[in-house]
């Protein structure tokens, strides 16, 4: 049997403030999913970089 790791890194810019609306300014990540992210697995990573967070960016005219 075969393993196959991938490794999803982090979104973050280096960018670490939280605005008001909730989001990270700088990966628009909220503070629960920064909190969580070493715990999450790939494909939970790989949805939130995929199609949550450039929804988010383009919400706030960031995309």
């Amino acid at each position: 049997m075969t393993i196959q790791y991938r490794a999803v890194l982090s979104p973050c810019i280096g960018i670490c403030e939280i605005a008001d609306d909730g989001l990270c300014s700088g990966c628009h990540r909220t503070g629960d999913e920064v909190a969580a992210w070493p715990l999450l697995n790939d494909d939970v990573r790989l949805h939130l970089m995929d199609e949550v967070l450039p929804r988010r960016a383009a919400v706030r005219g960031q995309a």
